[in-house]
């Protein structure tokens, strides 16, 4: 995770409300705290307008880092499908049949991370997608074949996604602004970074305060996102390790929130020799 030169995308993920599902089945709907490698890599595809059986070597070829720049809260949101309504309009049962009486109402509960915002660094390894690829990838994303989500359908980004292509894109990440407001005087912001590689290579500039990079070579635990395959019939998804590492942003970094952000944020993706594209933002 050195500081080399990569092709690499800048993503915003910002809106709302974002739903990044790790373990859900059936009537309980859970989030993750930050996106995941399967929401990301469903989002491209589907920017790239992929059906769902399709490969998605190029994609998964693909290293993931996240900074939390607002961890947003979390919701839960209970659902009801088919109550008071006639037996012939209520849901089938697995043998055909309409449910009746007290079982005519399903309940379910799904998970949202509510106001969060996340800045997104999706980089090329050894092998992976060259820069004419990340261009192909910026163009979709910023006029998507099929719209894409913040997970789930409900959830829509506020704005555009891409921020812009980087041949340093864990550098940028680590050196955006953030979206926050920050009282003079208040020191630096601990923002947390989150990545599916080891994260002591993480170029954090000097005089930065960080944790230590020796725990940020080892993962902190494992999540099941890793996507092999979207088909209907045979989803399927890999376990991958999670680094994590705290970094102290100077005050200075602190932008803002809304327009002003958005002024900030824009100022300095112009000044920064490190971008062959710029994005929408």
């Amino acid at each position: 995770m050195a500081a080399e030169t990569r092709p690499g995308l800048l993503l915003r993920l910002a809106g709302p409300l974002q739903s990044w599902g790790e373990k859900s089945h059936f009537t309980d709907r859970d989030t993750a705290r930050f996106p995941t490698r399967s929401g990301l890599v469903g989002m491209l595809a589907a920017a790239l307008g992929r059906e769902r059986g399709e490969p998605l070597d190029d994609l998964t070829a693909l290293s993931l880092t996240v900074r939390v720049d607002r961890p947003g809260i979390l919701l839960t949101d209970l659902h009801t499908v088919g109550g008071g309504l006639p037996n012939r309009d209520t849901v089938t049962t697995a043998e055909g049949k309409k449910r009746s009486g007290t079982t005519a109402t399903l309940l379910s509960r799904r998970a949202y991370l509510a106001d969060a915002v996340f800045t997104v660094a999706l980089v090329s390894t050894d092998g992976g997608p060259d820069a004419d690829a990340m261009t192909r990838y910026a163009e979709a994303l910023c006029e998507p074949r099929w719209p894409f989500y913040l997970g789930r359908r409900s959830c829509p980004p506020e704005g555009p996604v891409l921020l812009a292509q980087s041949d340093r894109p864990l550098r940028d990440l680590v050196e955006l602004p953030v979206a926050a407001e920050r009282a003079k005087g208040a020191g630096p912001l601990d923002v947390a970074f989150l990545s599916d590689a080891p994260l002591d290579e993480l170029p954090v500039p000097d005089g930065w305060h960080s944790s230590p990079a020796a725990e940020a070579a080892r993962p902190t635990s494992t999540i099941n996102d890793d996507p092999r395959s979207f088909h209907p019939k045979r989803r399927t998804y890999l376990a991958r390790p999670l680094y994590r590492r705290v970094v102290s942003l100077p005050e200075d970094r602190c932008a803002g929130l809304g327009t002003t952000y958005l002024t900030r944020l824009r100022r300095h993706l112009a000044a920064s020799p490190a971008h062959p594209e710029e994005g929408n933002a």
